[in-house]
């Protein structure tokens, strides 16, 4: 058994992966800012120490990585890291005891896609705040390792998806009209006649990653892909979710201009990000070093999300009869 802490507990991967450590034995400390609790309570949350940290205040007083080091933990995980200041005062807090550390990227440290499947191999082209972020915190902790210091490993989900929050439509944004026009036969637009690629993961399979990450030596200085085991286009997943409903899908394929029009200027935006990626990526790397081997396709998390979503009154598919699975 090993003790093991994880930052961000209560978000999206902490409320699939804190339960699945405690079954596997470990002992499980939970830092989150104590506002929510996971996503979905579970009777192995009983026999975890939660402590309540705003990461973000004592990130700028220069103590959150001393809080972390004071409670002695044999790893880190950590779900909640945006800056490579952030990565580095806890690195430097951590550098003494040298524990494992596991930080969660992004497939964002990619920019557009030039070959796929994209392996991590490829020259980070990363653009964006976030991926740029996300990419200088990979850089850093793996230098770290070279250098003897503190071990780490970094994995990039794709977009992350399952039960409890809005997920990445079909039409590569938030829009929840796009669920509605998909379960009642309406016209869904898309751009670049709908082949942008996306490429979705559950949270729980996210999680599985991490968990197999903790107990893999050779993993120690790499990076991971965790995604689903296909990616799929905003055509193919439309198709996906309207046989849900038992229909084929209505799209009218459109220039951005139109699309901007029709989406609004802020689910356009969110599309051409996701779209002018259009990520692929490997998961060799993963299965043969992790044993990662996903539990869901891309289609299977998305319906397990629009349940979710359509059970709490956040998603409206008209009426429509929505199966189970």
């Amino acid at each position: 058994m090993s003790r093991v802490m994880v930052i961000g507990a209560t978000g999206h991967i902490g409320t699939y992966l804190v339960p699945r450590l405690v079954r596997g034995g470990h002992e499980v400390i939970a830092i989150s800012r104590g506002k929510r609790d996971p996503y979905h309570l579970a009777p192995e949350w009983d026999r975890v120490t939660r402590v309540a940290v705003d990461r973000e205040a004592e990130d700028a007083a220069g103590t959150f990585g001393g809080r972390v080091a004071e409670l002695r933990p044999d790893a880190v995980i950590d779900l909640v890291c945006f800056t490579a200041a952030s990565a580095r005062q806890l690195v430097e807090a951590l550098r003494p005891s040298r524990p494992l550390l596991l930080h969660c990227g992004t497939i964002w440290v990619h920019g557009a896609a030039l070959r796929v499947p994209v392996t991590e191999d490829e020259p980070r082209t990363a653009y964006g705040d976030y991926g740029t972020g996300k990419a200088e915190i990979e850089a850093l902790l793996h230098r770290e390792t070279l250098a003897g210091g503190v071990p780490a490993v970094v994995l990039h989900p794709g977009h992350i998806s399952g039960p409890g929050w809005p997920v990445i439509t079909p039409a590569g944004n938030l829009d929840p009209a796009v669920w509605t026009q998909l379960a009642t036969g309406q016209p869904l637009a898309l751009p670049d006649h709908g082949l942008g690629v996306l490429h979705h993961v559950h949270a729980d399979d996210v999680a599985q990653a991490f968990e197999q990450a903790l107990t893999r030596p050779a993993a120690i200085g790499a990076s991971f892909h965790v995604v689903a085991a296909q990616a799929m286009t905003l055509r193919g997943l439309a198709a996906g979710a309207a046989r849900w409903f038992g229909r084929e899908p209505v799209l009218d394929f459109v220039d951005w201009p139109e699309f901007e029009r029709r989406a609004g200027a802020e689910h356009a935006e969110a599309t051409r990000e996701h779209t002018m990626r259009s990520i692929t990526a490997s998961i060799a790397r993963a299965r043969e070093v992790l044993g990662y081997a996903p539990r869901y396709s891309t289609l299977e998390a998305l319906h397990e999300a629009l349940a979710w979503l359509v059970a709490h009154g956040q998603a409206d598919v008209g009426g429509c009869q929505f199966p189970e699975s």
